[in-house]
Order: structure tokens, then C-alpha cells, then sequence
């Protein structure tokens, strides 16, 4: 709410903006909006466990006023998610767990286009950013790790880096260097002590049960409703049997097509989906069956 004033004295008219009203959840909600302003209105403390997978730096431009991705420089990008994850980390419960899926790319060599793919028309983008300060054209920008060392530096705790496996990667059209068929999952918590269930994602070996392993083999899965391959299940329900129990909140702050909801809702939980393209919004509350009270718009 806004309220104008003059100032005693002066004649100065200014403005004194008030804070946003907090908003509230009790059953799960997809929220439509900005994963910022939606999470600094989002309660202390309120979600058990966070798995999500931001959009990645200049891979995809998918048409929306103020996305994530499309920053002219790097540096850019990792601030603006490490604003977002420091919201996260206050809406995040003190024994929470924090997963957090990422994707490296190479340098654009200056070049601010990229063809389609007749596999993947989602690929093709008609700008792209310039190759980052002190790296060179072709160079991996090592981007998981440039952000995982900044979130530690904000003070989450780095548990583990977990390697997915992607036993049906796409083809790359690359002669100079392996095909690259795994992305990296972040495990962070607030503290060093945390609640974690190891025995609910061990592993069965024939007959033999043994602690998981840091190496998920998971297939990439496509999504009729959208033009690329969507947060694959097998990934996300590990996470949220290790992290929460039965009726917790698991919140994606970049719910695109509401996968992390679906797992949620499967194994009994309740999830919070933040999405800010209207689209994506649609078709998770198809797939979630979700009523039209469950789905709010927050403005910037």
C-alpha cells in the first residue's frame, strides 16, 4: 500500500511505501509471479525442503519480461540467484535441506545467436550473452561451481555434489570433446545439523541395502505440454523422502511444469510452486489438478 504526505516544513511531497502483506499457506499452492518478490512475502521458516532447477545462463530464452537466464554478463546471474536462495534460505526450515539441480554451458565466442535443432527447437535463441571476462570462445564456464562456492560464501552449508546421470543424454554435434550426459545436484543445508532420512533412499543391491551414492542414474523424461525435457521425477523424489516427512511443504521457487508438485503430492506431501511464465502456471495446474484457489498472482 501506498500512502502520499507532505513533509512538515518543506513542501516536499514523498511517498512511504508499505510491506507487502505476507502471504500465507496452510494447504499447497502454486504461486504466479516473480520468485523474489514472491519468496520475500513467503513466512519464516515455513518449507521443510527446497528442490529446484533454475533456468540455466543463455541456454533458453523463453519470452517473458524479466526472466532469469538472458543476463548480459555472468556475474549477473549469480547474483540474482544468490538474492533468490537467500530468500530461500529464510523460508527454509532450520533442519531443511536444500537441493538444488544446476547445468554448466560454454562460452557463446561472441557469437549472439544460436540455430535451431530439429530435436529441440527450444534451443534456438536469437541472443545470446557475450563470452564472460577471463574466459575464452569454446571455454566450460564451470557455472555450478562458480555458484555453489558463492552460496557457501553466503553461509549455506554444501553437503554434497551429486552427479546425474543421463543414460539418454542428447546427442551433441561436438568432434573436439566428449558428449557431455550429466548435471550436477547441490545439496545444501542451513546448519550443520539437519534432518535427513538416509534409510528412505538406501540403495538394494540383490540382497544387500547400502547407503546411496553420490552418482543418480535418471533418464530425462519429455513433456507433451512444453518444448523441452521437463525436472525428471526418479530426480526429485529422492530428495524430497530424504528431506521430509509425510504432510511437509516442499517449495520449487521455478515450478515450471509443477514435476516437483507431482513427486510432493505422490509421496503425501504438500508443495509450493513459485512460476513466473503463465503458461508453465496453466499446465502445472493441469497436471496438479489444482483449483483455482490454490493458484494466486502476486505483482511485482
Amino acid at each position: 500500500m501506498r500512502q502520499d504526505y507532505q513533509m512538515r516544513g518543506r513542501g516536499m511531497k514523498t511517498e512511504k511505501i508499505d510491506r507487502p502483506e505476507q502471504l500465507s499457506f496452510s494447504e499447497s499452492m502454486i504461486y504466479h509471479g516473480d520468485a523474489l518478490t514472491v519468496l520475500r512475502r513467503l513466512p519464516d521458516c515455513s518449507v521443510q525442503t527446497v528442490v529446484t532447477s533454475p533456468p540455466y545462463w543463455g541456454l533458453r530464452d523463453y519470452a517473458i519480461p524479466d526472466q532469469l537466464g538472458l543476463e548480459g554478463r555472468l556475474p549477473q546471474y549469480l547474483n540474482a540467484l544468490r538474492s533468490i536462495f537467500s530468500e530461500v534460505r529464510r523460508v527454509l526450515k532450520d533442519d531443511g535441506i536444500f537441493w538444488l539441480n544446476i547445468g554448466d554451458g560454454y562460452t557463446s565466442g561472441n557469437r549472439g545467436w544460436r540455430a535451431p535443432d530439429k530435436k529441440n527447437p527450444a534451443r534456438a535463441m536469437s541472443v545470446r550473452p557475450e563470452t564472460p571476462e577471463g574466459l575464452k570462445p569454446k571455454d566450460l564456464l564451470g557455472l555450478p561451481w562458480r555458484l555453489a562456492f558463492a552460496l557457501q560464501d553466503d553461509g549455506w552449508y554444501l553437503r554434497a555434489d551429486l552427479i546425474w546421470n543421463k543414460p539418454n543424454a542428447m546427442p551433441e554435434s561436438v568432434k573436439d570433446r566428449p558428449t557431455r550426459s550429466h548435471e550436477y545436484l547441490f545439496m545444501f543445508t542451513k546448519d550443520e545439523r539437519y534432518y535427513y532420512d538416509r534409510t528412505a533412499i538406501m540403495e538394494v543391491t540383490g540382497n544387500t541395502r547400502r547407503n546411496r551414492r553420490s552418482v543418480w542414474n535418471v533418464n530425462t523424461i519429455p513433456f507433451a505440454g512444453a518444448h523441452f525435457a521437463t525436472f525428471p521425477p526418479g530426480l526429485v523424489e529422492p530428495c524430497i523422502l530424504a528431506a521430509s516427512r509425510p504432510g511437509d511443504f516442499v517449495l520449487d521457487p521455478f515450478f515450471g511444469s509443477g514435476t516437483a508438485g507431482l513427486v510432493a503430492q505422490r509421496l503425501g506431501r504438500k508443495y509450493v510452486g513459485i512460476e513466473l511464465n503463465p503458461a508453465y502456471v496453466a499446465i502445472a495446474a493441469e497436471r496438479l489438478e489444482a483449483d483455482e484457489k490454490a493458484i494466486v498472482r502476486v505483482a511485482a
